[in-house]
């Protein structure tokens, strides 16, 4: 990358040497990274930090990962989902460990970012999507902002939804955040929640009527943020306010 596309929040970007200090489980097949960067620059909500690995032969690996943690975080976070014949996720899904050093630059993006008196928030997440939406959310608790937020979480099964443990717990503190998901593939017996790919339908009972006030955040494989983004801009949603992130097959 060059130009624009490297600047981070305060200039340049620059690789730093990041200590890891936890790898905690979060699906069978995702991890969160929880790192200590020094010289960490800052991030806003949103943004996403490159990594890289060097095998022995020096042969070189490098991947972007949203950030999971909030700006307010003394850590880093990212979240990792492992693909199959991944290069990078494999490894630092499984073979990470405290005390290893990786590769790191960022923070990279400003465009889908939020600042916590960035008015309402109307959050999609397919899959390991929800990773940036996340950020926001923790940036929202930890300024104790009264934005209110709403988060569709399409996922394949309950298995496989990242934070859940916090998703919930965000949810029922009754801080104006509400929470629902749609899973696709498999639902545990007696699943009342949503059971198909997100719809026009869906989105008008999730997020209610059209709020011009508030920004749309939608994040995760191409195929469904351009589906869910046509289908809030065909509601009534302006479109300069549904800010899209997709991601495709890289390698890992």
């Amino acid at each position: 990358m060059a130009g624009a596309a490297v600047l981070g929040r305060l200039g340049p970007l620059r690789w730093r040497l990041a200590e890891v200090v936890e790898v905690v489980p979060e699906t069978p097949s995702a991890a969160t990274i929880v790192l200590d960067v020094p010289d960490w620059p800052g991030h806003r909500a949103g943004q996403h930090a490159d990594v890289r690995l060097t095998a022995e032969d020096g042969y070189q690996a490098q991947r972007s990962y949203s950030i999971a943690s909030a700006p307010e975080d003394p850590r880093l976070a990212l979240t990792v989902e492992r693909l199959e014949n991944g290069e990078v996720s494999p490894f630092l899904v499984d073979e990470l460990r405290a005390g290893d050093r990786i590769e790191l630059r960022g923070p990279i993006g400003g465009y889908f970012v939020w600042e916590a008196n960035g008015g309402p928030l109307r959050l999609l997440a397919g899959g390991s999507g929800v990773v940036p939406l996340m950020a926001m959310l923790r940036h929202r608790e930890a300024t104790r902002s009264e934005a209110p937020a709403t988060l569709l979480y399409s996922a394949r099964s309950l298995g496989e939804v990242l934070y859940r443990d916090e998703l919930e717990r965000l949810g029922a503190a009754g801080a104006g955040l509400r929470v629902s998901y749609t899973l696709t593939r498999e639902r545990p017996p007696g699943w009342s929640g949503y059971d198909r790919r997100i719809d026009g339908d869906m989105l008008g009972e999730v997020f209610g009527p059209v709020d011009p006030a508030a920004t749309a955040f939608v994040c995760g494989p191409t195929s469904f943020v351009e589906a869910a983004a046509d289908a809030l801009v065909a509601l009534g949603h302006d479109p300069a306010r549904v800010k899209t992130e997709r991601f495709g097959p890289t390698g890992g």
